[in-house]
């Protein structure tokens, strides 16, 4: 046990000094003092000075007018957005090229310095694109929207405009509601209503005062499209934005929505999409080896169909690009060295003397190029398709839908199962693959009318079935439907809105879960058969890339088809 040691307090070190006597004159105890009067706030004002720094710092060598942007994605993973379809999550492991952002890019450059980020492609977090957004430091930034990505990618809006930038989106889900993607999100500046590239052209020209130095090429574009197109400015000469067609800003807090712009009449005059500046290297798409990219050989498609969004940006008219300057662009890719291209349109067999005309080109060129379209069974014939082989086609992707023609007739399909079988039957014959795309889940499903799909598939010659749930996305004739017989199941969000992973539907007879189950089942019942799996063992076997793709997709696949025996 320790000594009790007595210890007096004038013994007491403080800052190496004794302690001061209880007497000494130099010692206060400040507490002892009265408690000021409360007084009014006057809080320090520094905003002038942070904005003063802001604006004399000099922006670096990297700096952009434009960052054109598809950003990181909700959870990671690869997903697929683009101008012409919907969002969502991609099973297939599919990387999509961002061609509509190279198109833009092109129509904006020279007179324009602008950068594209393709996050999806590059696998980039979002710690990552900020470090991005430092380092070009976009006065705009302009960014793709779609339904089941929407307050992901309004995050990223968020990020720039907390660096200065201008924010800007485009896409199939903004362009049906403008007004309710502005209200709840304030950091987003403007929206480019339908087909974007000439107003995102026009938009930059009048805030950036560049409209007298637009070269000829694209003066003739917008005066071939729209004849009354006139500069919009004050008489004071500031920008006057409600003049600007095709765009939707705020004034005073209040959203204003202006005339719309003609859609842009000569494909050909567009300028080709800058691909160089597109992580090209990174794009995939199962049972092609190595790298592809996108070629838009028209826009627009003359079908029907009520639950598809590409008819919301690009509606019913259809407008092609001529044989030969598809071919131009072709051999830009070839040069670039891509040889594995997708024919990307609405309908790429809308129109039969253009896809004859572009097949003998490729062949009297020799261009040596392996391609891949979509198309509708009725829209080919057996010496199309045989054509297309010769040309350099392996496959095709079929909006095929249902095995039911009510279905199929109340969705204004128009194609129906006798038709898809045939044609798919041709395509076979002249050595194209089939990619079959199927939807569970469309207005009048039943039990009975999903196994006449499933069982329709099994007897379809595909080499890939991919079977989605069907989606309501804003705008669509399907969408409206919905709404009006109160389909929608309660407390819905966009995000929630993915014809691949979930489902918002509550039908009678059909509610979400049992159609997310018949979703999952109709693939397990076409997928684990012989003919399915040497398909997949081929895409194991073609090269290296290709197989960890493919051993992902199985994962995927089992981790998806797991989920689905829990309901």
């Amino acid at each position: 046990m320790s000594e009790k040691v007595d210890v007096k307090v004038d013994q007491i070190q403080v800052n190496g000094k004794s302690s001061p006597d209880k007497e000494s004159k130099e010692w206060k105890n400040l507490g002892t003092r009265r408690v000021p009067q409360l007084r009014m706030a006057n809080f320090p004002d520094a905003d002038e000075a942070v904005r003063q720094g802001s604006l004399n710092t000099k922006r670096p060598a990297t700096a952009v007018d434009i960052l054109l942007v598809n950003p990181p994605t909700p959870d990671g993973g690869l997903w697929i957005r683009t101008q012409h379809r919907v969002g969502r999550r991609t099973r297939e492991n599919m990387v999509w090229p961002q061609v509509s952002l190279a198109q833009m890019g092109a129509l904006l450059h020279p007179e324009h310095k602008i950068a594209i980020i393709d996050a999806n492609a590059e696998r980039m977090d979002w710690p990552t694109f900020a470090k991005k957004l430092d380092e070009y430091q976009p006065k705009y930034y302009l960014t793709q929207v779609t339904a089941p990505t929407l307050e992901n990618d309004m995050y990223g809006c968020f990020l720039a405009k907390a660096r200065g930038a201008l924010t800007i989106a485009f896409g199939t889900h903004v362009t049906p509601i403008p007004r309710e993607t502005m209200r709840p999100y304030p950091a987003l500046d403007f929206i480019l209503l339908g087909e974007p590239d000439l107003t995102i052209r026009d938009l930059l020209d009048h805030l950036e005062n560049k409209i007298d130095q637009r070269p000829e090429n694209i003066q003739k574009i917008f005066m071939e499209t729209d004849p009354a197109y006139k500069p919009s400015f004050h008489e004071d000469g500031t920008v006057d934005l409600n003049g600007i067609k095709g765009l939707v800003w705020r004034d005073n807090g209040e959203v204003v929505i202006n005339l719309t712009r003609p859609f842009i009449k000569d494909m050909d005059s567009m300028p080709h999409p800058l691909h160089h500046l597109l992580p090209w290297e990174k794009y995939r798409m199962p049972l092609i080896k190595g790298p592809f990219t996108f070629i838009v050989t028209s826009r627009g498609c003359p079908a029907g169909c009520t639950y598809c969004i590409k008819h919301v940006s690009y509606q019913y008219s259809v407008r092609l690009r001529s044989p030969e300057h598809i071919m131009e662009e072709l051999w830009i890719l070839k040069k670039m060295g891509i040889n594995n291209i997708h024919m990307y349109s609405d309908l790429f067999t809308v129109n039969r003397d253009q896809v004859m005309k572009l097949c003998q080109l490729m062949i009297e060129q020799n261009i040596q190029i392996r391609w891949t379209s979509n198309s509708r069974v009725d829209y080919v014939d057996e010496e199309m398709l045989q054509m297309m082989g010769k040309a350099g086609c392996r496959l095709i992707s079929w909006g095929i839908e249902s095995g039911n023609e009510q279905i199929l007739r109340h969705a204004r399909k128009g194609a129906y199962p006798d038709k898809a079988e045939k044609a798919l039957i041709w395509a076979k014959k002249a050595g194209i693959m089939n990619w079959g795309y199927f939807i569970i889940g469309l207005p009048g499903e039943t039990v009975e009318s999903i196994r006449d799909t499933i069982n329709f598939a099994k007897k379809l010659p595909l080499d890939i079935a991919l079977f989605h749930v069907a989606a309501p996305y804003p705008g669509t004739p399907f969408f409206f439907e919905v709404v009006e017989n109160g389909w929608f199941r309660p407390g819905t969000r966009w995000e929630q809105v993915d014809m691949d992973k979930g489902t918002v539907l509550d039908y009678e007879n059909l509610k979400a879960e049992e159609l997310l189950y018949w979703q999952k089942r109709a693939f397990r019942e076409w997928a684990f058969r012989p003919g399915p799996i040497m398909t997949y063992l081929k895409m194991l076997l073609s090269d290296v890339s290709t197989m960890k793709s493919a051993l992902s997709v199985g994962l995927q696949t089992l981790s998806w088809q797991a989920r689905a025996s829990e309901h």
